[in-house]
């Protein structure tokens, strides 16, 4: 039972690292980036290359999360900026970017699974159970993302202007705010976020072309269930990523990889704004 609590809780942080990403740019611009995996899988393939390097694995963070961001900035501008009256052409713009950018990955490193090197190594005793350090740290390591995100939407005048621009696009431009720097800033911030969470999960997993699919999903889910707040995506990590482990540990893996999907299901199904309030 311990390690189960521990399967959750840091599921939980991972499932949250991969969803902030893509809820930022939700809440912003209220488009759903379906080229999300593939920025996570880029994020993966950065600390695969600095494990080629032979440099600290700890480089592999903020290298995914410059080189998230200066791709995602590009893509706003290029791509996404031209189609913000067409807001379902912008989401399909996404899907198709993420599967190019996967098939640009298979054509540089191939389809092989490759494995990279984890920053920290051992065990660590907790609820009288040895646990995987390096999964205990992705809880703090969540729990900064969060509060860095919540004090940069809530503490800076980026967060202030992205908050206008949510609530009334017209009236923030008429009070000076340039909605499309916002824009910029906020997808590629979310570029960012995706590709540093491809990072953090790469040591306890693998890196291939597919590995952003998956995970796309379920955070994909997790956001629909959460709506535009930080602390139900909180909520909603935990509640339904306890259940996919419970199911995965009890029932099969297979199952366990369907729970978030059928329950954001069923709940939206319920009550249509989720976890959000009212």
């Amino acid at each position: 039972m311990q390690a189960q609590i521990l399967d959750i809780a840091t599921s939980a942080a991972m499932l949250y690292a991969v969803a902030a990403g893509l809820l930022v740019i939700f809440g912003v611009m209220k488009i759903i980036n379906f080229a999300h995996g593939a920025f996570l899988t880029l994020g993966g393939y950065c600390a695969l290359l600095t494990t080629w390097a032979g440099i600290s694995p700890w480089l592999a963070f903020p290298v995914a999360a410059i080189v998230g961001f200066i791709i995602g900035a590009l893509v706003e501008r290029f791509i996404v900026r031209p189609l913000y009256q067409r807001p379902l052409d912008a989401i399909l713009a996404t899907w198709g970017l993420g599967i190019i950018l996967g098939q640009v990955i298979t054509l540089i490193f191939g389809r092989e699974v490759q494995f990279v090197q984890s920053p920290v190594q051992g065990t660590a005793l907790v609820l009288d159970t040895d646990y995987s350090l390096y999964r205990l740290l992705l809880v703090p390591g969540a729990i900064l993302v969060g509060v860095a995100l919540a004090a940069l939407l809530h503490g800076t005048r980026l967060g202030l202007a992205a908050r206008a621009v949510i609530m009334n696009e017209a009236l923030a431009r008429g009070l000076g705010i340039d909605s499309d720097r916002v824009r910029s800033l906020t997808f590629g911030l979310g570029s960012a976020l995706a590709a540093l969470a491809g990072a953090l999960i790469t040591p306890l997993s693998s890196v291939d072309p597919a590995m952003g699919v998956p995970w796309l999903v379920n955070a994909f889910m997790l956001v629909m269930v959460a709506g535009r707040s930080l602390i139900s995506l909180m909520v909603a990590t935990v509640v339904l990523g306890g259940a996919q482990v419970l199911v995965s540990s009890y029932a099969s893996p297979v199952l366990g990889g369907l729970t978030i999907a059928v329950l954001a299901a069923i709940i939206l199904r319920i009550r249509p704004q989720g976890f959000a309030r009212d």
